[in-house]
């Protein structure tokens, strides 16, 4: 009875938790913010909103997979409902707390799985050189393809970031950060040879040969054609959501491929600023469109909503189905999760 109830109540835990984060998000948004919000839902063609859905799902889905393929040469072979589960709980965490997700799912699949967290971690950061590597080649891209519409915006853009480092130039920061780093890796270095044998530098370097071992995993990778395929579609999807979403507000349903690209250039970076890229999103994408003449922001909180939703709805039923999934492993072990 008393297992039953408590079951009862983690689920209504949850279910509150889940409306509690919708609640949050909203209350961040201005008056302004929320009107033009639900003005885009309002105008919205829905039947244009499903196809951007199930890209936004099929692209997390291949997220996993690819994470998957990632870890497997390290002699783990994860499931992929696990490393979905973790994938969505840490987008759900990177909502509202930025990078706290990555080290969330790496956590979580590190208990159910029984794989290190230090090579977890090797392998994210793998990912993250790869994904930079797509969002560098999508702006070149961008630009070489419609350089005429957006040279303009590039060059006001380096120009702001000129006026802002005329006092302190940014060729002298770089400067002082490459010494600050150059002078603690000597510092860490002396720490180590002088302190070899102390409990806590042990348990770094055996972190750190984990560490090293998920970041070499991709010299062993055997599916390598994979996980560049997966890395393409996932990027794709990413355009194609922009791309089919355009057609489901009049203001913007002229617009087409070549636009998008300019809008997911632009919004990646926005994703980054703020969390879940509340607030940044929709302005940022609103300020490539003027560059096309359109001055409408219901585009952006329309993708933004969407995106959310997905992330919030699919995250939290993920980090639930993960704990039942695993409930025979989190009774043996109560511990915390993170």
């Amino acid at each position: 009875m008393k297992k039953k109830l408590f079951t009862i109540l983690k689920y209504t835990f949850f279910l509150a938790l889940g409306f509690f984060l919708v609640w949050w998000q909203f209350d961040k948004m201005t008056t302004l913010q929320k009107s033009q919000f639900f003005e885009s839902l309002k105008n919205a063609n829905y039947w244009l909103i499903l196809p951007i859905v199930i890209m936004a799902i099929l692209s997390h889905i291949s997220r996993a997979v690819r994470w998957k393929i990632l870890i497997e040469p390290m002699g783990y072979k994860p499931s992929t409902a696990n490393t979905f589960y973790s994938v969505m709980s840490g987008y759900l965490a990177n909502t509202f707390l930025p990078r706290v997700g990555e080290i969330l799912k790496c956590s979580l699949l590190s208990r159910y799985e029984k794989i290190p967290l230090n090579k977890l971690i090797g392998t994210i950061l793998i990912e993250r050189l790869f994904d930079f590597t797509c969002y560098l080649v999508l702006i070149v891209v961008t630009i070489l393809i419609q350089i005429k519409h957006v040279s303009a915006f590039v060059k006001d853009k380096f120009a702001q970031i000129a006026n802002k480092n005329r006092g302190f130039p940014l060729g002298l920061k770089l400067a002082i950060v490459v010494l600050v780093i150059i002078v603690l890796i000597i510092i860490l270095r002396w720490v180590f040879k002088k302190y070899a044998h102390h409990r806590y530098i042990i348990s770094i370097k055996g972190f750190h040969i984990g560490f090293r071992e998920g970041l070499n995993s991709i010299r062993y990778l055997k599916n390598r054609g994979w996980f560049l395929a997966h890395t393409l579609f996932i990027w794709t999807l990413y355009l194609m959501q922009i791309y089919i979403g355009f057609s489901a507000l009049s203001a913007t349903a002229h617009l087409g491929i070549t636009e998008a690209c300019s809008v997911l250039s632009l919004a990646t970076l926005a994703m980054i600023v703020s969390p879940g890229g509340i607030g940044a999103f929709p302005l940022a994408v609103q300020e490539v469109l003027l560059i096309y003449n359109v001055d409408n922001i219901s585009f952006g909180w329309l993708i933004w909503g969407v995106s959310t939703a997905i992330i919030i709805v699919i995250g939290l039923f993920s980090f639930l189905l993960l704990i039942y999934k695993n409930k025979k492993l989190n009774e043996a072990k109560p511990a915390d999760i993170v």
